[in-house]
């Protein structure tokens, strides 16, 4: 047999030859062992330490073996007082050494056999524990031989050591001559005792049975010293100089109480370590019960932390990490303790958590944060994890004091109160988010967090953002409090950083927000994942917060800051939720996902469901049946409701829903701060100029202002939150045009045209929010991430397709104003002429190629004009300012296309169809597009021109003084009002600017329909008018201080005036339409802009060719001008009711049976199809021409012409 013992440090273990027995009569003895190395040389006691050991224990009561004495109470009293099962043996042996007439016979039995082997044990190092009583018998030596073996107990090293047999070799040792000590006790003579024969009262045959135990008596001591290196407690407080110190812990808490209870024990085993380990957790000081185990005299405050570690949650997590320590080392033998003295540390702690209110003073959810706190910051988590997960498994398995939530709820609790405070850039955040990241992956835990976060009043948006996971969405670098920026670590003081340190430091936020979106993505990933329990409960926190939330899109709740942060959770919230629910859907945010198209639409229509349908069926949003979807449902459309939908339908809900909440809300303030950053500069500059007091002040509200815009802006731009929602959006226009051509399979199918019918479509059940969404999202990029749209090129194909689709459909899309945002989408897409005319610009080289080669571009050029069109009449009561506003990106979006020839050939053909059907029942499109661009030209220019007067005269008051004899209240006004007419001015003068150039590029391929009767006069008129004010003498009404401020161009408006005459000049019918311009029409208005022509440099072929134009003209004009004094005296009747003037083909109406001229019915069923006089419902089919009276009319000219001609004849 071999016995293993743990070292000193460093451990090792030794394999030592058995103990040699005396051997059986008549038997040989067994053969030696084989040959092993001799381990190293033990550090043996003197003889002085053992001879004090003796005495202590010849102080002490005696235990007998056998039947009780007289005068005890049998067995059961004995065992009583030794306490524990190997103190009886232990006890026994240490007596049994002290009596010297055994030692004698031990000699001569020795002598008899020869000399035995003898056997050291040590004890790894760890003092050689206490053996029936004796303290310090670390390093002490207690041999006895039995028939020539000696077995030597003694600290040292460890190591095993061989020893003489024969108890004279014994005696010599440890006790020296008979009657007189060694030499090596001289220095102790002082305690020396004399021992005698008369002191024993015991048999060699009991010392020979006692020396039977006495592997047991080295595996007792071995594991007292391994309890006291891992809990670092001891029963014994003996002097320390008298131990060696070899793997004995240097500092310990002493329990003075329980050893007095034990009957002075002063050893630990496995039947009193839980009453130890429950004494040291109740001390409440157990730095003042340190006790110096060593001799060694160094300060050692390591030592001291270790043992008097005062909160017990920390002190059992060192114990289990020193026990997990001990079990890698410890001998097969003591493998087992350590095993359980691991477990203890894991049971108490068990104990600790569920009845915290025994342990006086001590916070132990505080301090299982913290542990976990430092276990993530340092490189041990991973044993951090290990004690937790056994602690969490057994208060799993007991929950009769507590339950494992009531647990946990505290630990919560003191996390949302830390993380609250916490901000985007500071590093603890992310040590307390990997700590609920751990969380989140153990299921006893996340259910709990999944139940803890739910609000008190799931109806109150705000609540959401005081919980746990609402307390951490709300972290941003978002302003905490709207409009204060006091105490707002970003961006302060913008006015006086550079471009590059603002581009650096919102490179840094971008760091943190990518790594801060992912553990939140993390999160909730885990907890949809684990189990069906956390995933309904997390799925139904999504859809109540959403829905308690619904109100953040409202209009008032823009008008009512005060009111909406009391009932809504804030911007940040829905940002980073929303970032954090587009990495769920990128698994399938492919446009050949083959799970994008399992999509179920028909989950927006569910109305409400009680919570076990909504568990069953996986629907977790509520309120989506209310919402306007795409289109209207028919009233016999009955949606085919799934039995369960899957977690792609309700992933897209939730996320489109969270981003319409959010991210649709902070566009729109983007938009404006932007404006109003605008706004102040210009009124800065100008307070700057004049030396205003002013000028502090608004410099200050615009450095506030700023601080807001790069905030927002950088929350917004995140690369990997835009590029996941950018990934979505494609995809959503991908889902998009499969519902809208009927594909009902999961593979995407090739759009063609013409468009299948949409009886029955999955469109009625989608909801407009989902379009809205994409659209905000581009139109986003376009004004603050252009480059995105770059480098995604190859997936704005899919966008075009959507856009081809959409915008120009009604029965695909309803509403107006949503297809017409889809024409501003199509302009953050393409490629802009700034841009493509720059060589040095290469940025648009991609998108160029995608919109130059795109196969559906007829179609796109007209849905284009489509929704052109269509917006005239959005049946909003303020349809006519928004339209003006809708058409805005649709004019760079024509001039680009009229650049690009598959483009500029579908709407040539488009024009060429409107030529031939100028009469049909209903107006050709192109026909109606150009009506609507004319009166938009006319009424833009005209406004402009109107504001800009205003202008001129409240600019010439204001420099005359005027303005500095009013009330500081009629002054502010004054200055409000030139503002105003500022802003109104710029607005109407870039729209006139589009409108009029949009006509002069159309004009120089597509002339017919313009020099047609319906639209000549018109677009003549307009053209004339604007000349007259522009070359003019009210020219000097419009002189400004400076154009560049109301984006006035008249340089530019003249050349365009005049290339749309030189376009047209060619047609005769459009000549001789020109000087009918009774209004504003004259032979010196040309002569005027020839001039203008001249001033500006514009080309001199361009001068000379309106040169002869303007010549041409004047002939027709003198011409026309004497037929009309022929047919001045034209009766009423023959005279167009509308216009006064002579009709030259009458028709009736059907309904007021008035009689108007074609040309003039015509022009007005453009833009209304009603009949002018009394409302009714009219088209060009319905009219019916007025022959009687049109023969009348040519008759008369005819006579009024002979006349004419007789009278001249006389005349000559």
């Amino acid at each position: 047999m071999q016995i293993l013992i743990q070292s000193a440090t460093p451990p090792t273990t030794h394999t030592v030859p058995a103990v040699a027995l005396p051997p059986a009569r008549g038997r040989a003895p067994p053969p030696p062992p084989p040959f092993q190395p001799p381990p190293p040389r033990p550090l043996m006691p003197s003889g002085a330490e053992a001879r004090r050991a003796l005495r202590r224990q010849r102080r002490r009561p005696r235990a007998r073996l056998g039947p009780a004495r007289p005068g005890h109470d049998g067995p059961g009293e004995q065992q009583q007082h030794l306490r524990q099962p190997l103190r009886r043996p232990l006890q026994l042996a240490g007596r049994r050494q002290a009596v010297r007439s055994r030692t004698e016979a031990a000699a001569e039995a020795a002598g008899r056999s020869g000399t035995g082997p003898g056997l050291g044990l040590g004890t790894g190092g760890a003092r050689a524990g206490p053996v029936g009583g004796l303290r310090g018998l670390d390093g002490a030596t207690a041999a006895a031989g039995v028939d020539g073996a000696v077995l030597a107990l003694g600290g040292g090293s460890g190591a095993l050591g061989g020893c003489a047999g024969g108890a004279a070799r014994w005696a010599a040792a440890v006790l020296g001559p008979a009657g007189e000590e060694t030499s090596a006790s001289q220095d102790d003579s002082d305690n020396s005792v004399s021992e005698s024969l008369d002191d024993c009262d015991y048999s060699v045959a009991e010392i020979s049975r006692s020396f039977r135990s006495q592997r047991e008596l080295c595996e007792q001591l071995n594991i007292n010293h391994m309890i006291q290196r891992i809990f670092l407690i001891t029963l014994d407080n003996s002097d320390p100089s008298m131990k060696s110190g070899n793997g004995i812990p240097a500092r310990c808490v002493y329990l003075e109480e329980m050893a007095a209870d034990l009957d002075d024990q002063d050893w630990l085993d496995m039947e009193n370590i839980e009453q130890a380990l429950f004494t040291r957790l109740l001390l409440q000081e157990p730095g003042n019960h340190l006790i110096y185990m060593t001799s060694a005299s160094t300060q050692n405050l390591s030592a001291d932390r270790d043992a008097g570690e005062k909160q017990i949650l920390r002190y059992l997590y060192a114990c289990f990490q020193r026990a997990r320590e001990e079990i890698t080392k410890v001998p097969e033998n003591l493998l087992p303790f350590a095993v359980r003295c691991r477990n203890l540390t894991v049971s108490n702690a068990h104990t600790v958590l569920l009845t915290p209110e025994i342990y006086v003073n001590q916070n132990v959810y505080e301090q299982l944060v913290d542990l976990m706190l430092e276990a993530l910051r340092g490189a041990h988590f991973e044993d951090m994890t290990e004690f937790l997960e056994e602690v969490i498994e057994a208060l799993t398995m007991d929950e009769e004091v507590r339950t494992f939530g009531e647990v946990m709820i505290p630990v919560f609790d003191i996390l949302l109160g830390r993380i609250k405070d916490l901000d985007l850039c500071q590093i603890l955040l992310y040590t307390y988010l990997d700590m609920l990241l751990y969380f989140t992956k153990q299921k006893d835990i996340a259910k709990v967090f999944a139940g803890y976060i739910q609000p008190k009043d799931p109806n109150n948006g705000q609540m959401y953002q005081k919980t746990l996971l609402g307390v951490i969405l709300n972290i941003s670098c978002l302003l905490k409090t709207p409009g204060v920026v006091e105490n707002h670590g970003y961006f302060l003081n913008p006015s006086r950083s550079s471009p590059q340190e603002i581009k650096v430091q919102e490179s840094n936020i971008h760091q943190f927000m990518a790594q801060f979106h992912e553990k939140i993505y993390q999160m909730l990933k885990n907890l949809l994942q684990l189990s069906p329990e956390t995933k309904h409960r997390i799925l139904s926190w999504l859809g109540n917060c959403l829905h308690a939330n619904a109100g953040r899109t409202k209009i008032w709740a823009n008008q009512m800051p005060e009111i909406f942060f009391q009932m809504y959770a804030s911007d940040a919230f829905f940002l980073n939720l929303g970032a954090a629910l587009l990495k769920l859907c990128q698994p399938f945010c492919k446009p050949k996902s083959p799970k994008l198209l399992t999509f179920n639409p028909t989950y927006c229509a569910l109305k409400e469901l009680n919570e076990e349908e909504r568990r069953s069926k996986n629907v977790h949003m509520k309120g989506l049946e209310k919402e306007t979807c795409l289109i209207p449902a028919v009233t016999e459309q009955e949606p085919e409701f799934a039995n369960s939908y899957n977690l792609v339908t309700e992933n897209l809900v939730l996320t489109q829903y969270t981003l319409h909440l959010g991210f649709h809300r902070l566009h729109d303030q983007m938009v404006k701060i932007n404006q109003s950053l605008h706004r102040l500069q210009v009124a800065w500059r100008e307070a700057q100029q004049s030396s205003s007091p002013a000028a502090d002040s608004l410099r200050e509200q615009f450095e506030r202002l700023m601080t807001i815009y790069l905030s927002t802006k950088t929350a917004m731009t995140e690369p990997q939150m835009l590029q996941n929602c950018l990934n979505l959006q494609v995809s959503m226009a991908v889902l998009l045009v499969q519902l809208a051509i009927g594909n009902q399979g999961t593979e995407p199918l090739e759009l063609t045209f013409p468009l299948p019918g949409v009886e029955n479509s999955a469109l009625a059940y989608v909801p407009e929010f989902f379009a809205d969404n994409l659209g905000d999202f581009f139109i986003f990029l376009r004004r603050f991430a252009d480059d995105i749209l770059e480098t995604s090129a190859d997936s704005l194909e899919h966008i075009l397709h959507f856009v081809t689709v959409f915008m120009g459909d009604v029965e695909r899309m309803k509403n107006p104003h949503l297809r017409a945002k889809l024409a501003e989408v199509l302009e953050a897409v393409m490629p802009h002429l700034d841009q493509v005319q720059n060589p040095l610009v290469s940025s648009v080289f991609h998108r160029k190629r995608v919109f130059c080669s795109y196969q559906h571009a007829a179609h796109l050029a007209e849905a284009l004009i489509k929704v052109f069109v269509d917006i005239e009449f959005t049946g909003d009561p303020h349809q006519f300012e928004q339209k003006f506003n809708y058409r805005r990106p649709m004019y760079p979006i024509l001039r680009y296309m009229w650049g690009t020839d598959s483009y500029r050939q579908s709407i040539k053909a488009l024009a060429d169809y409107a030529s031939e059907n100028l009469e049909a029942m209903n107006p050709p499109l192109f026909l109606r597009f150009l009506n609507l661009l004319m009166n938009d030209a006319i009424f833009l220019l005209d406004e402009a021109i109107q504001y800009l007067s205003k202008i001129k005269v409240q600019q010439i008051e204001k420099d005359r003084g005027e303005w500095d004899s009013l009330s500081q209240e009629a002054r502010r006004e004054k200055e409000s009002s030139l503002q105003m007419f500022g802003q109104l001015a710029r607005f109407h003068n870039i729209m006139s600017n589009e409108t009029i150039g949009t006509l002069a590029f159309l004009t120089s391929e597509i002339k017919s329909l313009f020099v047609h009767p319906f639209l000549a006069e018109r677009i003549i008129s307009m053209l004339n008018y604007f000349l007259q004010h522009l070359v003019g003498p009210k020219m000097g009404a419009l002189k400004v201080k400076d154009f560049s401020e109301f984006d006035f161009k008249p340089q530019q408006l003249v050349s365009d005036i005049c290339t749309i005459y030189l376009n047209l000049g060619d047609e005769e019918n459009f000549c001789a339409t020109v000087p009918k311009d009774g209004r504003s029409y004259s032979p010196t208005l040309f002569a005027q802009t020839v001039r203008v022509l001249k001033k500006i440099n514009k080309p001199g072929n361009m001068i000379v060719a309106f040169s002869n134009l303007a010549e041409r003209i004047k002939s027709l004009a003198d011409r026309q001008q004497q037929e009309e004094e022929t047919y001045a005296d034209a009766c009423d009747e023959f005279l167009d009711p509308i216009m006064s003037t002579l009709m030259s083909d009458p028709v009736i109406l059907p309904s007021s049976r008035v009689t108007v001229d074609r040309s003039t019915i015509a022009r007005h069923l453009l833009s209304d199809q009603t009949d002018p006089f009394n409302r009714s419902p009219l088209t060009m089919d319905q009219i019916r021409p007025n022959t009687e009276l049109k023969e009348k009319i040519q008759q008369w000219l005819a006579e009024r012409k002979k006349q004419k001609e007789d009278l001249e004849d006389t005349l000559n």
